[in-house]
């Protein structure tokens, strides 16, 4: 590494200005020496330089520690990570990083558990496996869809001959497509889906209250 590095500053036209006259500062060399050696987290581009500054350092003397480090991470990177040419151009491939860096953002907030939730974990109730949205139904040997139009949820609402439950008496028909024996079952799951929906909103006004209490204190 050294002589190739001492070749390359050799190459270069390094020149004072009682020679060409020329007033721009002559080239720094590529090869960085310091007391301490480096540290280097290539992973995240990262050198560190244990090398105390002098005390109440000028600028001039900042660029250049500031010059120097970049060199010597330049050098690094040359000299131990593999560079790879394709169609798309020159690639170098980085190790992985070895610095912990931190979070931009805090931890998001724990979300408080539902009614449900807390009920299910208490009884050891346990998710049940999402599925698609289409059900094979074995009457008429499609595949139909679970909710919404000609969904499994509507079965026996289009049905012209309905089994009357005793128990719950004779149903007087009304107007409408909800009206008389035809329609309750299009009622009993109209009133399910009113049931879930007041219990959702009980849950969500629950959860306000619990947080606006948190902050509270």
């Amino acid at each position: 590494m050294a002589q190739a590095l001492d070749a390359l500053e050799a190459s270069l036209p390094i020149a004072s200005t009682a020679q060409n006259g020329n007033t721009d500062p002559p080239k720094s060399s590529v090869t960085v020496t310091k007391p301490i050696p480096y540290t280097f987290d290539l992973g995240n581009l990262l050198v560190n330089d244990p090398n105390p500054l002098p005390p109440n350092p000028s600028g001039a003397q900042l660029s250049a520690t500031a010059r120097d480090c970049a060199q010597a991470l330049i050098n690094q990177l040359l000299t131990t990570c593999p560079i790879t040419s394709s169609s798309d151009g020159v690639h170098m491939t980085l190790p992985p990083p070895t610095t912990p860096l931190p979070r931009e953002k805090p931890l998001p907030a724990v979300k408080e558990k539902t009614k449900w939730e807390k009920f299910a974990e208490k009884k050891g109730i346990k998710d049940k496996k999402k599925e698609g949205k289409m059900v094979f139904d074995e009457e008429t040997q499609e595949w139909v869809p679970k909710w919404g139009y000609k969904g499994r949820n509507k079965d026996g609402e289009q049905d012209w001959i309905v089994e009357v439950d005793e128990k719950k008496g004779k149903k007087k028909d009304g107007k409408g497509d909800e009206g008389g024996i035809g329609g309750e079952a299009r009622r009993e799951r109209k009133e399910k889906v009113r049931r879930n929906e007041r219990k959702q909103r009980a849950n969500e006004r629950m959860g306000r209250k619990k947080e606006v209490g948190a902050v509270g204190m």
